[in-house]
């Protein structure tokens, strides 16, 4: 094991933003539409609203120091897992749609927690490289 110093992954800024931003629109949309649209918009909104609610919350998605990770469940708690209790870190990368989609997955036996470059601020693959390097 490196002993390196604690590191933390967060929800970029710019994400939020947009969610925001989509929020206020879709809310608009609601406003000016009619019964359906009314409804489908205005539940939209509402939801890219609690995504953008969760991600002010909680933007620390992974932390890593010596102990262990600690990731974010359910809208915004927390949970310690200690190395030994991590069976594995992978990156499963997929092609759909013309666009290639990272995750990267820690493993616990009993969980798997994903996490996107947009839970993380920045490509999985480094972030997978710096949890490995950190696991005893």
């Amino acid at each position: 094991m490196v002993d390196l110093p604690s590191r933390e992954w967060r929800v970029a800024p710019s994400i939020i933003v947009l969610k925001v931003i989509g929020a206020v629109l879709l809310a608009v949309l609601a406003l000016t539409a009619d019964g359906r649209g009314l409804f489908l918009a205005g539940i939209a909104a509402l939801g890219l609203a609690g995504l953008a609610v969760r991600d002010l919350l909680a933007r620390v998605r992974l932390a890593a120091d010596t102990n262990g990770v600690t990731v974010v469940t359910g809208f915004s708690g927390r949970h310690h897992i200690p190395w030994p209790q991590i069976e594995r870190i992978r990156v499963d990368s997929r092609a759909r749609y013309g666009t290639r989609m990272q995750l990267l997955e820690l493993d616990t036996g009993d969980n798997i927690h994903l996490f996107s470059k947009f839970d993380l601020g920045e490509p999985v693959v480094p972030v997978a490289e710096v949890l490995m390097r950190m696991r005893p």
